[in-house]
């Protein structure tokens, strides 16, 4: 769960950092930012199946 979670804060900052750099207009950065909400997306599927198994 560890992981999972230091996982989820590493993806979390490469977003805010491509999030600022896409508001800047880098259209790369637009991209990655984009890859990193559905990298996010399947972390957090992945805690919440994980979290639900713990708390039974």
């Amino acid at each position: 769960m560890e992981e999972l979670i230091k996982s989820i804060q590493t993806v979390q900052a490469d977003l805010n950092i491509n999030f600022e750099a896409a508001l800047k207009g880098n259209k790369a950065a637009a991209r990655r930012a984009r890859k990193n909400t559905l990298e996010l997306e399947k972390l957090y599927k992945q805690f919440r199946k994980v979290s639900v198994e713990t708390a039974e």
